[in-house]
């Protein structure tokens, strides 16, 4: 049992009682993500005394961080996150064991069994993906987990015990999409103006036209508007093949401030109800900007909201430069694409000023460049007092769940006004969901050679229960890796593929959804996780939750290894597309100032 080594570590004990302080700093913690929330936590846990402590983030420091991220300094500024706080973590308590990883917590190498090496699970994180992510392997590992997130003055501590809610039983707001033919022809408020800028303009001059969350067809629109939107994206890249040239800023601003306002202003049905937009010329607005500078740096650069000639003249400029970056970045590799990042300077200026010019056009408020971020960044501004009180909440609980008092954990949030009556308030976490198919699915390891264990014999052998020691499920099964299906009982044609050709490899996780018509209750969702063993024969599988008992199975007839390799050597030439296998290993991490309660 450990005893407080120092004074600061005596009275943490003594607040906490020095049974349960003693239970709970010898524990294993992870803590996921180091930014706003993570700085804060990591300095509580050393401080309070926890001696074995892993920390995971994939950012890098930027200067943006500094303001509330109190671990990291000047000097810091581009190396890694969780690198930077184990060293400023240490200096408060040194006798602390400290594993900082730059990583994404997506890599298969942390998988269920690196979960459970460790007593409680902490995120602090910014983006919903790794949260449901971190939250599914907890639940799979069968470890605790304390969430957190901070929105201004606003935040919330949560606790996932196994029988509690868990991070996916509440349904989480999907981002905001707005109509096409709104942000194209009729915008009305400054986001309107703002997604144009980034997600459509700034896609199509400088890097793809992938943002299809931003600016979403619905079904009232016609055809005639999306034939309208490919017209002017195409003129958009013809005028992009002429990125190197020293009128570039000109093409552009002439298309989409001139000519295309003008033609929108010969649609007189269109507004009958509201004032028409203005055109913009680039030769008045030239000749106004002579001898005028670019906006200053610092604050005021940032409050103040800019006149028209200055967003023009910060145009003009930043669209130079991000045209001479392309063409620098394209001679090296010519499929070199840019994506908006709030943090990029050239980036903020042009989405800054193509906002307000476009604002201008339709008699919409402009803002300032802070603004401007703030929106386009989809930013909740973070306020460092607010991450301080929730990372010391998420510690206090932590001394309940090691000290085994779980009855006592509460979820806690921070609030002022509304329902709750005080500033700090707890709560009883709720019950898992019925409908929650992440409390309720089952979760097994399943131990294999992936060059030999073939789809068919996962599904005759571990799902249809030939061998005593697979399941027996009733119902169709669908079989997902990845994101891609790669088995269901009108598509077999993996069959006779190994788990290594299905690039399911050690660490992969498996999806198996079991429909069954006639008794939904019986209905259900399997998550295996591939453990990689070499010159294993058969399988091995092990899980702690409950799957349904053995019935008998109301599905298509499974796979014979045999049929599948005569249909794969066939090879229905009208398939080949279906029968492609897609791998997409990439992971997009959100920005450390997107914070989702």
């Amino acid at each position: 049992m450990s005893t407080p080594s120092n004074q600061r570590n005596a009275d943490a004990a003594l607040a906490i009682g020095v049974d349960a302080w003693s239970k709970a700093v010898g524990a294993r913690l992870l803590m996921v993500g180091a930014g706003g929330i993570g700085c804060e936590l990591l300095k509580d846990l050393v401080m309070a005394g926890f001696e074995r402590i892993t920390i995971i983030d994939l950012d890098t420091i930027d200067v943006s961080n500094l303001n509330r991220q109190f671990l990291f300094q000047k000097q810091h500024v581009k190396k890694s996150k969780a690198h930077i706080a184990k060293e400023s973590a240490l200096r408060f308590n040194p006798n602390v064991q400290i594993e900082s990883l730059h990583n994404s917590i997506f890599e298969s190498k942390f998988n269920v069994e690196w979960f459970r090496s460790f007593d409680l699970v902490m995120n602090a994180l910014d983006n919903i993906p790794a949260r449901k992510h971190v939250n599914m392997m907890c639940r799979a590992a069968s470890r605790p987990l304390i969430e957190s997130g901070t929105a201004g003055y606003l935040g919330q501590v949560a606790v996932h015990l196994k029988n509690t809610q868990c991070f996916d039983c509440e349904p989480k707001p999907t981002p905001k999409t707005f109509p096409v033919c709104t942000i194209r022809s009729t915008p009305s408020t400054p986001i309107h103006c703002i997604v144009w800028s980034k997600s459509y303009l700034f896609n199509l001059l400088f890097g793809k036209d992938e943002d299809d969350n931003a600016m979403a067809v619905t079904a009232d629109e016609n055809a005639k508007e999306i034939e309208d939107l490919k017209r002017e994206a195409n003129e958009l890249a013809a005028i992009k093949n002429n990125i190197n040239s020293a009128n570039f800023g000109e093409l552009v601003f002439t298309k989409i401030f001139t000519r295309d306002i003008e033609r929108l202003t010969t649609m007189t049905q269109m507004w009958e109800d509201r004032k028409p937009p203005v055109p913009l010329q680039f030769k008045a607005l030239t000749a106004e900007r002579k001898g005028l500078s670019k906006p200053a740096a610092g604050v005021d650069r940032n409050m103040k909201v800019w006149s028209l000639v200055e967003n023009f003249h910060v145009f003009s400029e930043s669209v130079s430069v991000l045209a001479k970056r392309m063409v620098s970045a394209q001679q090296k590799d010519a499929e070199f694409s840019m994506s908006f990042d709030k943090d990029d300077e050239d980036a903020l200026d042009f989405v800054t000023a193509v906002t307000n010019l476009r604002a201008h056009i339709y008699g919409i408020e402009t803002q300032s460049r802070f603004k401007v971020k703030e929106m386009a960044g989809n930013i909740i501004p973070a306020i460092s007092t607010t991450n301080a009180i929730i990372a010391g909440l998420m510690v206090l609980q932590a001394f309940k769940i090691l000290d085994q008092k779980y009855d006592e954990c509460k979820n806690t949030y921070l609030v002022h006004g509304g329902q709750r009556t005080h500033l700090i308030c707890g709560e009883n976490p709720p019950a898992p969901s019925r409908e929650c198919g992440t409390c309720q699915a089952g979760y097994f390891e399943l131990c294999v050679d992936v060059t030999t264990f073939t789809l068919s014999d996962f599904v005759n052998l571990v799902l249809t229960g030939r061998d005593e020691r697979g399941l027996a499920v009733e119902g169709e099964i669908t079989i997902n890796e990845a994101g891609r299906m790669i088995y269901d009982p009108d598509f077999d044609d993996n069959g006779a593929l190994t788990f290594k050709e299905l690039k399911i490899e050690n660490g992969g996780r498996i999806l198996v959804l079991v429909d069954n018509d006639d008794d939904e209750s019986k209905s259900l969702s399997i998550n295996f996780f591939v453990v990689h063993k070499d010159g294993m024969l058969s399988f091995d599988m092990k899980g702690d939750r409950k799957i349904p008992p053995r019935a008998s199975v109301k599905q298509a007839v499974p796979v014979e290894p045999a049929a599948a390799e005569k249909r794969t050597a066939e090879g229905d030439a009208n398939d080949g597309e279906r029968k492609k296998l897609r791998v997409d290993n990439e992971v997009i991490v959100a920005d450390d100032d997107v914070i989702v309660l």
